[in-house]
């Protein structure tokens, strides 16, 4: 069996199996992203969080969450590649795997983070084509968003209690700009920090977007947000396709169009 270094995105070099044929998954994104690349029988373990496709959350192995990794689970499992995210996963947890098993890191801040960890994971599961013909439909169907003329500002919520939002230094921020959307939080050095609802007021967003992920806002929260930004501007969006990376990407540009629509 052929062997190969491969860097992840953290500049680690990882060896790994020319083709490997039992494929972890700890990044529910990168879980979807193995499926459109064609690695239907390769891929033997994912988390809870995996939710598509759907098929394989119905009948793949668990072995835990991104933030609780059930390694027994993993070690039986036997895996000869671990797929693994530095803000989802653990240290501690990726510790223990690679004491074992080959580690591949990804490491997303940006939109060109996204499409390099396509075409990386392409390489290292002997899927290239595949990845960089994803990778240039995601530039083509980015490039068609017909951008408005003057950027909203967007207050982008992704926790209730305490409040808590995506800043500068985030993939969803990456999203909101390709969005045509300008994010409220200046701050550049927080990824998430913590907010009141003075805060709030004193942001003073055009918009208030309140994710569906990874706290589950819905219709009843809304309320409160308008109390205190004394504004009808408070929307519910998919946060899905403002954190996801890999091919769930694909659906993006278009929702993103839509959303220009119900902000101007």
């Amino acid at each position: 069996m052929s062997i190969k270094q491969h860097k992840d995105q953290l500049g680690r070099e990882v060896v790994i199996t020319s083709s490997p044929k039992r494929i972890v998954s700890l990044v529910p994104s990168q879980t979807e992203l193995l499926h459109y690349l064609g690695l239907k029988d390769e891929v033997i373990g994912i988390t809870k969080f995996c939710i598509h496709p759907e098929e394989w959350f119905k009948s793949k192995r668990r072995v835990g969450g991104t933030k609780k990794v059930n390694h027994s689970a993993i070690e039986e499992l036997k895996p000869d590649l671990v797929i693994a995210n530095k803000e989802e996963n653990t240290l501690q947890d990726i510790q223990r795997l690679e004491e074992n098993f080959p580690v591949w890191i990804s490491d997303i801040h940006s939109y060109n983070d996204a499409l390099n960890m396509i075409e990386y994971l392409g390489q290292v599961t002997n899927r290239e084509a595949k990845a960089i013909e994803l990778t240039k439909s995601l530039k083509n169907a980015f490039s068609k968003i017909n951008l408005p003329k003057s950027r909203k500002k967007i207050l982008y919520v992704i926790w209730n209690d305490p409040i808590m939002i995506a800043g500068q230094d985030t993939f969803i921020n990456e999203m909101l700009l390709k969005a045509g959307f300008q994010n409220a939080i200046e701050d550049k050095d927080s990824r998430y920090p913590e907010i009141t609802p003075e805060d709030i007021q004193e942001l003073n967003p055009d918009f208030v977007f309140l994710s569906s992920e990874p706290f589950p806002f819905s219709a009843k929260h809304i309320k409160s947000y308008q109390y205190w930004t004394k504004k009808d501007n408070i929307m519910l969006v998919d946060g899905e396709l403002f954190s996801w990376y890999g091919s769930r990407m694909l659906l993006a540009p278009t929702y993103f169009q839509e959303l220009i629509e119900r902000t101007k």
